[in-house]
């Protein structure tokens, strides 16, 4: 019979309880209030010819109902500025977050980011009802929330880090890490609703709950266990909010097991004093193996799944109308489709596109989860990565030449193309990141981790920037341009850890061959 635990014990697992949940909180609400631009889009410049004529002037303008100054041929660039500029300043802000962090305590700096966040999210949302119509207004605010949001993941896995030790990572932070995907979800069906009547709303109710939300960390997020009386847990060193450790979430017997190696004991044993380690240089956090490879698979993997973010209900609703066009030509012309209908896409306004685009985020958390899983049980974190990135290739070409032949197949390729882009992405910003940030080499330096961690999620960042730049760039020459620009970088992700693959499956040779006695030991 288990004994039961005691009361200081069972204290220590209702705080990182409470911890879990928190921050799960905190950074779905971050994802939410990104995800309502990606929606609007389509209402910023929808199709006016579709509406009628315009009932002011009887005009027959295509663009009488879109928003200046995204009413021009131009639109799409102007798009891809709006992103690029939020996204370019957060992937510039990932790189200096740390050392605001390091210098704020960390309850202040989520909070206070979290605030902040709802604020120029409002902004945004306030340019529909004050009738702003000029491109600077919109760009500075995307700059200064790409900022803002950079407190957001250095501060809850540093927290995590702080009140959870180490053990098994891929299975329980993918799923934990799904906060990314359910925040993306949330925040396509919030924007949704007021999407077509006053887009405005769309920004200002998630500002509202990421505010909320900031509010409610700042009184009830408890930073270190040494705040309510807790020692940390064994080998634990204090982490700070540029110290972004997302592995360090897990014990060996799952998220809220208090274990040998990762018990938090609210106990009032004194702590030996441990010596304060160096920080790590640049250039020597580059030469840790696999730090560059995973670097820059992350680069090119985040911008495949960027790029969706961003893009993916305007593609639902251009493909969308141009195949309704498609139709009612033959139909006019007396032509029987072979698969009716031929598309339901035809069908989806801006509402319809968003809510479908969530299923995009369902096959993430479901991906982030199996890649997790699969990587505990084999080892090979590289090796996972690179099947899920050779296989999501093809399946981004018949997604983007079949996906729209009716609602099903777009439900199944939705959901298995989010699986295999965000799998990848989201086992390398959690798992891998831990795995290279607590290299044996690094002896327990957690300053090592922090410096390491930022190269990874900040090259990743880059990429981000990229991908809806380019999408907004290559999307008018038409989007089987935009999809081959995906599947090349897939591809490149997938070559750049050919290296560390081959590295592991010599391992797994090795392992393989002493346990049949054909290598001596």
């Amino acid at each position: 019979v288990p004994p039961t635990l005691t009361p200081p014990l069972a204290l220590s697992r209702r705080y990182r309880g409470l911890t879990l949940v928190l921050t799960f909180l905190c950074y779905t609400s971050y994802h939410l209030s990104r995800k309502p631009i990606s929606i609007v889009k389509s209402q910023l410049h929808p199709n006016c010819s579709a509406l009628g004529p315009n009932p002011h002037n009887d005009s027959n303008s295509s663009t009488w109902c879109s928003w200046a100054p995204f009413d021009g041929d131009n639109y799409k660039e102007l798009f891809g500025a709006l992103d690029n500029a939020f996204l370019v300043a957060y992937a510039i802000g990932m790189f200096i977050s740390g050392i605001f962090g390091e210098r704020l305590p960390l309850r202040y700096y989520l909070s206070g980011g979290m605030v902040l966040s709802g604020l120029f999210t409002a902004l945004f949302g306030l340019g529909y009802f004050w009738d702003i119509h000029v491109l600077w207004y919109f760009i500075v605010v995307q700059v200064c929330n790409g900022l803002v949001q950079t407190t957001g993941w250095p501060s809850v896995v540093a927290c995590i880090g702080n009140w959870f030790g180490k053990g098994k990572r891929g299975l329980i932070m993918g799923i934990w890490n799904s906060h990314t995907s359910v925040g993306n979800i949330l925040g396509s069906l919030i924007a949704g609703v007021w999407v077509s009547s006053a887009w405005g709303l769309s920004f200002i109710v998630p500002s509202i709950i990421i505010t909320t939300m900031g509010i409610i960390c700042f009184f009830f997020l408890v930073e270190y266990p040494e705040d309510v009386g807790c020692s940390p847990p064994l080998h634990h060193v204090r982490v700070t909010s540029s110290e972004k450790d997302p592995e360090a979430v897990t014990s060996n017997e799952g998220p809220l097991s208090v274990s040998s190696q990762s018990s938090v004991d609210c106990s009032n044993s004194p702590e030996e004093p441990t010596e304060e380690p160096e920080a790590i240089s640049f250039l020597g956090a580059l030469r840790i193996p696999g730090v560059v490879e995973f670097s820059l698979c992350l680069l090119f993997a985040k911008l495949v799944s960027y790029t969706f973010l961003y893009w993916l209900p305007l593609y639902i609703v251009n493909v969308g109308e141009f195949l309704g066009t498609v139709r009612r030509e033959r139909a006019w012309q007396g032509e029987h489709l072979l698969t009716p209908p031929f598309s339901l896409a035809a069908h989806f306004g801006a509402k319809e596109a968003g809510d479908l685009s969530t299923l995009f985020d369902v096959g993430g958390i479901l991906g982030g989860i199996f890649a997790g899983l699969i990587s505990d049980y084999t080892g090979g974190r590289a090796t996972t990565c690179c099947v899920m990135l050779v296989v999501a290739a093809p399946m981004l070409f018949l997604y983007n030449h079949i996906g729209q032949n009716g609602i099903g197949t777009s439900i199944a390729m939705l959901i298995v193309c989010g699986a295999l882009v965000n799998g990848p992405y989201a086992l390398i910003t959690t798992a891998v990141s831990a795995d290279l940030g607590t290299h044996e080499s690094l002896k327990g330096n957690a300053k090592a981790l922090s410096t390491v961690t930022a190269i990874i999620d900040g090259t990743g960042s880059i990429g981000a920037a990229l991908g809806p730049l380019l999408a907004g760039l290559i999307s008018p020459t038409g989007w089987n341009n935009v999809f081959y620009m995906l599947i090349a970088a897939d591809v490149l992700a997938c070559l750049l850890l050919i290296r560390v693959v081959v590295k592991e499956v010599r391992g797994w040779c090795g392992c393989i061959a002493r346990k049949r006695g054909y290598v001596r030991t």
